[in-house]
């Protein structure tokens, strides 16, 4: 057994005890259920721990994750955690969070293959081709590496807007805002992309559904 692995097992009942000096109740009102107010769509990137980021206790954030913070229509996974979320624990709030220096925002902007991978990183090639005039027209290369991370997020924030989960809600009165925010891994500070949606009417026409 790995010096790592016996570390985290030992890190793991500090950590109860600790949470067990706070309150001798602690688990056992965890236990008893969840009512978060906010989903998290985040990155896989071991760099950016939702909970850590915002300072939330268990209990208080619902978190998929995926390379490159990625809200796409045929992934059952994301459809799946997002419907729970809004239909089952009515969370108030879904937070898109992407982070500068994202290694998937990265691999869509060069032309390498790394495997499996590189059929979800077509996505976000997608993108670029929906940007790439402002993109282009950024001579610095990491200037425009963070400006396709921002522009990534601002469209993930849109994909969850178009998504019948997120408009059945609107349309039913439902309290639910989507927002984009971007992560500085050099600065650990959180940046609101000013990406916020909270009804129907902030889509075009065409993606307005009808219930």
């Amino acid at each position: 057994m790995s010096e790592f692995y016996k570390k985290i097992l030992e890190n793991n009942k500090k950590w109860v005890e600790e949470k067990l000096q706070i309150s001798p109740d602690y688990f056992n009102n965890l236990a008893e259920g969840q009512n978060p107010p906010l989903l998290w769509i985040g990155c896989s990137d071991s760099r950016v721990p939702a909970n850590e980021i915002i300072g939330a206790e268990p209990g208080e954030v619902f978190v998929h994750r995926n390379i490159a913070n990625m809200v796409v229509h045929s992934d059952m996974n994301m459809l799946s955690v997002l419907d729970y979320a809004v239909n089952v624990l009515k969370v108030k709030h879904v937070i898109v969070c992407g982070h500068y220096g994202c290694g998937g925002v990265k691999a869509a902007m060069g032309n390498s293959s790394i495997g499996i991978i590189d059929n979800w990183i077509r996505h976000i090639k997608n993108e670029y081709r929906l940007h790439q005039e402002e993109l282009n027209a950024i001579k610095d290369d990491n200037e425009r590496f963070n400006r396709f991370v921002e522009i990534n997020v601002y469209e993930q924030v849109f994909n969850l807007a178009k998504t019948s989960i997120v408009q059945s809600a609107w349309n039913a009165g439902q309290e639910l805002g989507i927002h984009g925010w971007v992560y500085g891994l050099n600065s650990g500070y959180v940046t609101d992309l000013g990406y916020n949606l909270n009804s129907n009417d902030d889509l075009d026409a065409v993606y307005q559904m009808e219930f």
